[in-house]
């Protein structure tokens, strides 16, 4: 696959988060979009090098472009993570310097990398060493008390110098002690200027932004500044919204595929899973929100809910929620 980031083409993404963008929610959102750039969880390095890799690694050819997230600090490791992501087929790679966990914290990678801007720098240049796809970086403005004029500048000009393909900055700061994951994602200002004046000060370098954007409009304001959007729990909670990425941004002209369609398309994959032993709720938690707003979408959840955590629960129960759907419309039209 040619490297997006050097085709000129402005990128929507859905962001790597932790405990939902497994290959299931990756598939399932695949099915509204061609063309969104998906992303796995953070995968920590050592369980790349010591864990089950087809497990951890494994995806559909259908989930491309896919990349692979990896958490970390050693570049000696995360270089050997990298590579056997690439052989595994991702097309990407992507550090993460902004989960703010204390989890992630004690291992001396994440938001906390903020503060050691050198080491990330190596990182990045130890597996562009060994990858021939794309080395990414999704970072904070800064953590805690950094100036983030400085903290950000600095992080961007080292990763630059050591060959990063392109920067994804969530437009807050982190708070490493007093704040959970969750309040970080909400508690700390969005500052989204401070994103649109390092694309200034590096204007070849592609920068992308995360953070708070939950419409196809919030996209497109930012992508009046920036090369890339990403939106992660609107999409995830609201996931039909990605119906609208391949007419909105690639220039495709053909009608938003309705939730019914994607349903459709996911019946075969469903089937096969629950024929590999794959129970079915593991794949349409995923699925919760995808008729948010509209008539018979609370039937629906529990449908899925309910239904789908009997241990030999199968598409039967994917008919039965979008008949519940259907006759919801229908009683809402009448």
């Amino acid at each position: 696959m040619k490297n997006q980031y050097f085709s000129g083409q402005k990128i929507l993404a859905v962001a790597p988060m932790i405990d939902w963008t497994d290959r299931h929610c990756r598939f399932f959102h695949r099915q509204s979009s061609a063309h969104a750039l998906l992303y796995t969880e953070m995968i920590v390095a050592e369980a790349v090098l010591h864990g089950d890799r087809q497990r951890l690694l494994g995806f559909s050819e259908q989930e491309h472009p896919v990349a692979l997230q990896l958490g970390g600090s050693d570049p000696a490791k995360l270089a050997e993570a990298a590579r056997i992501g690439a052989a595994f087929g991702y097309d990407e790679i992507n550090l993460n310097v902004g989960c703010p966990s204390d989890r992630v914290q004690s291992g001396t990678f994440g938001a906390c990398l903020m503060r050691e801007p050198a080491r990330v720098a190596g990182c990045v240049a130890a597996m562009k060493q060994v990858v021939d796809i794309p080395v990414t970086v999704k970072c904070r403005i800064g953590v805690d008390d950094q100036d983030t004029e400085t903290a950000l500048d600095e992080l961007a000009d080292l990763c630059v110098a050591a060959g990063v393909d392109a920067l994804w900055v969530h437009a807050r700061k982190a708070w490493l002690q007093g704040l959970s994951p969750k309040e970080n994602r909400e508690i700390p200002p969005l500052d989204y200027e401070r994103v649109y004046r390092l694309k200034a000060r590096l204007p070849n370098l592609f920068i992308g932004i995360n953070g708070g954007i939950r419409t196809i409009g919030d996209a497109k304001a930012h992508l009046s500044h920036l090369d890339g959007v990403m939106i992660g729990r609107a999409a995830y909670q609201e996931p039909a919204i990605l119906a609208e990425v391949d007419r909105s941004f690639y220039g495709e002209t053909a009608a938003p595929i309705s939730a019914g369609a994607v349903l459709e398309r996911m019946i075969p994959y469903i089937e096969a899973e629950r024929a590999a032993g794959t129970p079915l709720h593991h794949i349409v938690r995923h699925m919760l929100g995808l008729y948010h707003g509209q008539p018979g979408a609370r039937r629906f959840r529990q449908i899925l809910t309910v239904e789908g955590a009997a241990r030999n629960a199968g598409v039967e129960v994917i008919r039965q929620a979008m008949a519940a759907v259907e006759a919801a419309a229908t009683a809402f039209a009448a």
